[in-house]
């Protein structure tokens, strides 16, 4: 048996010898480690904690998939107040400024704030729903009245027929570059100045942005601002 010690006390000096890459090594995976945890910590969904400082930073929220930085003061709802992956979020933006409303403001009583001065955002899942520039293509033609009409400053309007399900609402587009902008509104009435939603499709993610129709006159500036404001939120990499 003796002829045995030899090569294992040699395999054991080959074993403890030092290895000049194990430091290297040793650092990448903790700084990779440190990573991951800091994006799980984020990321992390922690409902139904303590919402979130309505003063706080612009939080890292995803939604089907896609990531968006919105400032705690635009989100309407505090459950949805909170980082991480949520089904959706519904804001609130002052208009023209796009800032979100100054959560010291109090209102004063018997005056409620004036809804068009804000324009709504909505962020939710696509849930396989049709892209909205595919659903005009596919869908609304078949609900749209057969003639459309001029409507301000380069718009085209095309009312949906009174026997199909959007009654009282009519496509507002851009005659020369509808993907820019399009929204479906509904007309204006004895009680109500009309209420426009304008659709975009992020990823797997849907913008819903609703302001009233009589915005309509300056759309040009609209379709600026929303254009800043999806930019704001939704960052290009």
């Amino acid at each position: 048996m003796a002829y045995l010690a030899h090569p294992r006390r040699a395999r054991r000096r080959r074993q403890t010898g030092h290895n000049p890459l194990a430091a290297p090594l040793l650092l990448l995976s903790g700084a990779v480690v440190i990573a991951m945890l800091y994006i799980g910590y984020v990321l992390w969904p922690r409902w139904p904690g303590t919402p979130v400082a309505l003063d706080a930073p612009s939080l890292p929220i995803v939604i089907a998939g896609v990531n968006f930085n919105i400032e705690p003061a635009a989100i309407r709802e505090a459950i949805e107040r909170h980082p991480g992956t949520q089904d959706r979020v519904d804001l609130a933006y002052l208009w023209p400024s796009l800032t979100p409303p100054d959560p010291r403001a109090k209102p004063s009583v018997g005056q409620p704030a004036d809804p068009n001065k804000r324009l709504f955002v909505t962020i939710a899942a696509g849930d396989g729903t049709l892209p909205p520039m595919d659903r005009v293509k596919e869908i609304y033609p078949r609900y749209l009245a057969p003639e459309p009409s001029a409507g301000p400053d380069g718009l085209t309007l095309r009312a949906f027929r009174d026997d199909t399900p959007y009654k009282g609402e009519e496509l507002v587009f851009e005659q020369q570059n509808p993907e820019h902008f399009l929204a479906r509104c509904s007309l204006k009435g004895a009680v109500n100045s009309g209420t426009c939603l304008l659709e975009r499709r992020i990823g797997n993610a849907d913008v819903t942005l609703r302001f009233p129709r009589e915005w309509l006159g300056d759309w040009k500036a609209v379709a600026a601002g929303i254009d800043k404001l999806l930019a704001r939120l939704h960052p290009a990499p």
